[in-house]
């Protein structure tokens, strides 16, 4: 059984003055987000289209148990970027280029050098990165992704370009890793068929449709199928890009069409 996702569209200083075809523009503001309501059945992750015409703030979220003891809830925010589209040129920023401390990391957010400290890498589309919670990082301009994550919008802000919205240096702190990006957590699409993520809370993997590759191996349960680039019918529901359908018992055989769907099936504690 499929069913797509309520989608809302989020106006952002940063956004982009047109969304790209087939998603519809339904502001004469800029729109920098597009979310999916998540479905009951898969309430822990959250699915978003981000586009970005400048660079977003730094940023950082808290793991499970920083939330909780903050009194934030239960969920923290661990996340994946795949890249849609990218500017030549244009880069995200994730980590540091070396170890710091967490004073210097405070300083340099106070007076903006942060900026210049971070690891900005050269991204294209089918870069994914995976962003555990406390991974200090930003989105550059010229970049649209589809972010796949825990199902928490908490974020704490070192660094806004003078934006007038509130920083929260303290927690920022708190929370923060202050060293190296893991490359290990970088991937990207290649190929037909392979696993962008594995991690404590979530699987992302990708498919080409109408390959040869084998469908791949799913967690049991819902998965939330995320139309990457083509037109897919599953199961009599025409998918695109600029949509998010929940599937229950996804295989290839109630696949048709021909382009690339990403995957994404959380992770349920026994």
């Amino acid at each position: 059984m499929i069913r797509k996702l309520p989608r809302s569209f989020v106006d952002k200083v940063w956004g982009v003055e047109r969304l790209p075809a087939p998603l519809p523009h339904p502001a004469d503001g800029k729109i920098g987000e597009v979310w999916f309501e998540p479905p009951p059945e898969v309430s822990q992750l959250l699915v978003k289209y981000i586009f970005a015409s400048e660079r977003l703030s730094v940023q950082c979220h808290p793991n499970d148990r920083q939330a909780e003891a903050m009194g934030l809830g239960k969920c923290g925010k661990s996340e994946c970027w795949v890249i849609l589209d990218a500017d030549p040129g244009a880069t995200i920023a994730i980590g540091f280029h070396e170890e710091i401390t967490s004073e210097q990391m405070r300083r340099a957010a106070v007076d903006g050098s942060i900026v210049d400290m971070l690891e900005w890498h050269e991204v294209r589309a089918g870069d994914a990165f995976y962003i555990p919670a406390g991974t200090v990082h930003a989105i550059g301009g010229g970049v649209s992704l589809i972010e796949v994550q825990q199902n928490s919008d908490v974020t704490f802000r070192l660094f806004d370009y003078g934006r007038q919205r509130e920083l929260h240096l303290d927690r920022s702190v708190e929370v923060a890793l202050t060293g190296p990006y893991n490359n290990g957590h970088r991937s990207k699409i290649d190929g037909d068929q392979g696993v962008l993520v594995e991690s404590p809370y979530f699987d992302l993997r990708f498919w080409r449709a109408g390959s040869l590759a084998p469908f791949p191996t799913l967690r049991k349960g819902p998965a939330l199928v995320i139309p990457f680039s083509g037109e897919f019918d599953v199961q009599g529901e025409k998918l695109a890009p600029g949509e998010c359908a929940i599937h229950t018992g996804l295989s290839a055989d109630a696949i048709s069409g021909d382009g690339v769907l990403l995957i994404a099936t959380p992770v349920n504690e026994d």
